[in-house]
């Protein structure tokens, strides 16, 4: 009788040893042939990869904890409805997969890892994700990647020969604002490239109605600001912006302080053209702005502004045959100079400012204007 039970016990030992194996077996299978395929250049399991060969999925996501039931989950489904038990546990692999995916990213981009610049092929396979993905974090994630890269300059002529100004230039049509920033950033960062300006320059009149209608002092918002400062860095393409002015002194009037800076290193840029003179003049400005005269007002934004008037009164040539007030409209930055060389110690609050600096910078814009734009002689 000892015998038959401990011959039982032996048996069932192996029967649940054989069936732990054989799942052990089911589950290591189906890595190793993800791997395997990996290896070849194949897609394996992995969503939003295509077509593109060889492509390092563990760049993107981790796999270990996820089966291939999970691949094919959209971020936050139309299954995945709040209330549900299913559409709990939909939305939960679903966040879990975006956070992986921007662990995955945020190691690759560490400064202190060796991995922080891509090579030409690996690029290629991060171009591949972002032309082919619809996901916001998959975008997010490999946009994160490309920016970092565009910082150097020789990645700059790399990612344009592999045609990458139009693949990033195309997600600035999303409307998540994540994405589009992340998007802009990486347009940014190829800026600083004389031949990728000159490529981008056709989608400079969307980014620029992108700026100035996104949500006022957003992230999209500083964003764009960044783009068209960089490539206005040089007069080449100012042009391009001279019926937008109006706007962007609108922004620097309601805008924050961060807003206000990045406006008025646009506005420098164009202020320092000669050409471009009578378009800030004739630009339309908000009554708001004498008001940031004031000694609550931030020095650095009144000087950084002072030092625009003093450009653009120094580029600024009056047409001989025309009086200079019938040049410009009221409204215009013209008019408001001239007010502010007439009026500035009564309406401005000059005289009130705390600081010692502002009072004579104004002083010597306002002897200026008085020799140059406004000489008594047209009185």
């Amino acid at each position: 009788m000892g015998y038959a039970r401990k011959v039982g016990w032996v048996t069932a030992g192996l029967v649940i040893g054989a069936g732990a194996c054989y799942c052990i077996y089911r589950l290591t299978r189906g890595r190793k042939q993800n791997k395997e395929k990996m290896a070849e250049g194949g897609s394996g399991d992995v969503d939003d990869v295509g077509d593109c060969p060889g492509a390092r999925y563990n760049d993107w996501s981790d796999d270990d904890d996820d089966n291939s039931e999970n691949k094919g989950i959209v971020w936050y489904p139309p299954w995945a409805r709040i209330g549900t038990e299913a559409g709990t546990r939909a939305r939960a692999r679903a966040r879990a997969r975006a956070t992986r995916a921007r662990r995955a990213v945020q190691k690759r981009a560490s400064p202190n890892s060796d991995d922080t610049i891509l090579s030409p092929q690996e690029l290629q396979k991060v171009l591949c994700l972002v032309e082919m993905s619809e996901k916001p974090y998959i975008l997010e994630a490999a946009l994160i990647a490309l920016g970092n890269n565009a910082a150097y300059a020789f990645n700059r002529d790399i990612i344009r020969d592999l045609g990458g100004l139009p693949i990033v230039a195309k997600i600035l049509n999303t409307r998540d604002p994540i994405v589009k920033e992340k998007a802009l950033i990486v347009l940014n960062n190829l800026s600083v490239n004389a031949e990728n300006q000159r490529r981008l320059k056709i989608y400079m009149n969307q980014v620029c109605d992108d700026t100035i209608t996104s949500r006022l002092n957003s992230s999209v918002q500083l964003a764009g600001l960044r783009l068209l400062t960089n490539m206005t860095v040089t007069n080449e393409y100012q042009h391009m912006l001279a019926n937008s002015i109006s706007d962007f002194f609108r922004l620097f009037s309601a805008g924050n302080e961060e807003t206000k800076f990045q406006v008025l290193k646009l506005l420098l840029n164009l202020a320092e053209n000669p050409a471009m003179a009578r378009a800030l003049l004739r630009a339309q400005v908000p009554s708001s702005l004498g008001s940031l005269f004031t000694k609550k007002e931030n020095k650095e934004v009144i000087l950084k502004l002072l030092v625009i008037f003093e450009n653009i009164n120094d580029n600024f040539k009056c047409e001989e045959t025309e009086p200079a007030q019938d040049q410009f409209s009221e409204g215009s930055l013209f008019f408001f100079l001239k007010e502010f060389q007439g009026c500035a110690d009564k309406i401005l609050g000059i005289e009130s400012h705390h600081d010692f600096l502002v009072k004579v910078k104004v002083g010597k814009f306002m002897a200026k204007l008085a020799e140059r734009m406004f000489p008594k002689s047209q009185e």
